[in-house]
């Protein structure tokens, strides 16, 4: 598809089609939280049997969970470890490396043999001393003590920094203080990467949100300007995205120049590491522990299944490929998300998101007092939760639109983005409190024998799924870094207790954070401002207690 065809459109330019298709999640969502409700004043057995229904169906769902909470953490585990740096350095001579490949000290995985043979055979002339990576940190109005530990890690990592090339995006409207402290950064660090770069976005550009996306694509257009100028192959350039907050683990960039070159068809795919909210996990309230901790699970979880992934936070993908669609949007507040879809429908369907099992570490929700962290962290869901926006862009740009995309496979992926989102603003709701609706709408029920047994198999469900939680608070405690000596040993004992909070966080930050938005979108009453979340670290703060 042409570039302008997989733009979203402007408010003026959406027809009542258009609309009709943004007013579609809420009132599915709405619809199935109003049925029980309905159900019960005209049949309570059917009403019972709709939520027992409903109910079975996450049972099932949280053993899935469960089992690919397990498996996603045993590859993360197994992957961030690997000697990603060894076996790149096999990809400069891969048939070299074929013949002494039993030879190497602790032994290659069989995986990384089958990829020299690919690799060997597909007679590439690319090798990982021809890649090089571009991080664009976004910034707005970050303190000192948040973005430089983001650079600092860049530094740290396995990976040659003179093959690093930065470039900070600062927005105008963080005032002069941002651009001062920006350029202090970029004049500290400039000798240690191949280029260090700060670009001001302007403020108030045309057809343009406030938000990340405007900024990464300005700052995108003076790269492709650069990379022109110098007469640099954009083949051999991967960008990744960065927020201020994001740490990036040591072996990231070998893993995704590893990844990339491997793969034939790199132009199709973006590049997704697995985000864990775990900077300051052992600082942030507890409520914002629950939420940061599954919210990293689920990003592991997704993982295990690719064809489900979608762009997240910070992600890679070739510099080519970004030309190709006109780097990132300027339209949306959720750029990282939408994405995915700019990519999937400019090469007519040909794109896919590669897991790549090495973390970027993030921030937990954490604002100067707990009142401020409590509206912030809903603040932030509300935003994620506004990624249902992209369900009328996808019928529209995918079904009204001419395009060579495999209408299948369109509505399979159409399908889940829906279920994904009408889930997120059902699903707390109803375990939590659905069951009881039968009988107190209606108590005069007494021939409904399952409308009065409900609420007890309810709770022997709720148990269950309980009980596939427990496996993500196990390995929670394994993967949590290490506690601060400013905190007692009695706080590993609150990172368990903590977990009492999740109907409630679920149902504030996740039912509530979700039905928000697609409110907002059934009313026309666009988010069109990124609200950027708080980032502060324990040392400004008042003490917050639990």
């Amino acid at each position: 598809m042409k570039i302008a065809d997989i733009e979203i459109p402007l408010q003026h330019e959406r027809g009542w089609k258009y609309r009709l298709f943004e007013i579609m999640p809420g009132l599915i969502s709405w619809t199935i939280l109003a049925l029980p409700i309905a159900l019960s004043f005209v049949s309570p057995t059917l009403a019972a049997y709709f939520i027992l229904l409903f109910m079975l169906s996450w049972l099932v769902k949280a053993f899935g969970y469960a089992y690919r909470t397990s498996q996603g953490y045993r590859r993360l585990s197994r992957l961030m470890r690997a000697d990603w740096l060894g076996m790149l350095d096999d990809l400069n001579h891969p048939k070299s490396a074929l013949i002494k490949f039993g030879e190497i000290p602790n032994s290659r995985p069989k995986w990384h043999r089958r990829n020299l043979i690919k690799f060997a055979a597909l007679n590439e002339s690319l090798r990982p001393k021809d890649i090089n990576q571009i991080v664009i940190i976004a910034t707005y109005n970050e303190a000192l003590n948040v973005l430089e530990p983001t650079i600092e890690a860049l530094l740290t990592s396995r990976y040659d920094p003179q093959k690093i090339n930065l470039l900070v995006a600062y927005e105008e409207r963080g005032g002069q203080a941002q651009e001062q402290l920006v350029q202090f950064l970029i004049k500290k660090y400039d000798s240690k990467f191949k280029l260090a770069k700060a670009i001001k976005h302007p403020a108030d550009l045309p057809a343009e949100v406030i938000g990340k996306g405007p900024n990464l694509t300005f700052a995108g257009r003076w790269l492709i300007s650069y990379l022109k100028q110098h007469k640099l192959d954009p083949t051999k350039h991967i960008v990744t995205t960065l927020d201020a907050d994001h740490r990036v683990h040591p072996n990231y960039f070998a893993s995704l120049t590893y990844n990339y070159l491997i793969d034939e068809d790199r132009k199709y795919k973006s590049y997704q590491p697995i985000p864990m909210f775990f900077n300051n996990i052992w600082d942030a309230p507890a409520p914002m522990r629950v939420l940061a901790t599954g919210n990293s699970f689920w990003n592991l979880i997704v993982s295990t299944r690719p064809h489900l992934m979608r762009n997240f936070a910070a992600h890679s993908q070739g510099m080519a490929t970004l030309i190709d669609t006109d780097l990132w949007t300027v339209r949306s507040i959720v750029e990282d998300g939408h994405q995915f879809w700019r990519t999937y429908f400019r090469y007519d369907g040909r794109h896919d998101v590669v897991p790549i099992y090495v973390p970027v570490f993030q921030d937990a929700v954490l604002a100067e007092t707990y009142r401020k962290t409590l509206k912030a962290q809903f603040i932030q869901l509300r935003r994620w939760a506004y990624g249902a926006s992209d369900i009328a862009y996808v019928i529209k740009t995918g079904f009204l639109t001419a395009n060579k995309v495999a209408k299948r496979d369109l509505f399979f992926k159409l399908t889940r983005l829906v279920e994904a989102h009408v889930s997120w603003a059902t699903t707390a709701l109803i375990l939590a409190g659905a069951a009881w609706l039968p009988i107190l709408i209606n108590p005069d029920a007494q021939d409904s024998i399952i409308a009065h047994q409900l609420p007890r198999l309810a709770s022997g469900i709720n148990t269950f799924i309980a009980g596939g939680i427990l496996v993500t608070v196990f390995l929670s405690m394994k993967m949590l870094p290490p506690r601060p000596p400013r905190y007692r040993a009695h706080r590993n004992v609150l990172m368990v207790l903590q977990w009492v909070l999740l109907p409630v966080s679920s149902i504030v930050y996740g039912s509530f954070a979700a039905l928000y938005s697609q409110t907002r979108l059934m009313l026309g009453r666009y988010l069109e401002k990124f609200d950027v979340t708080d980032k502060v670290r324990k040392s400004e703060l008042n003490d917050l207690t639990d």
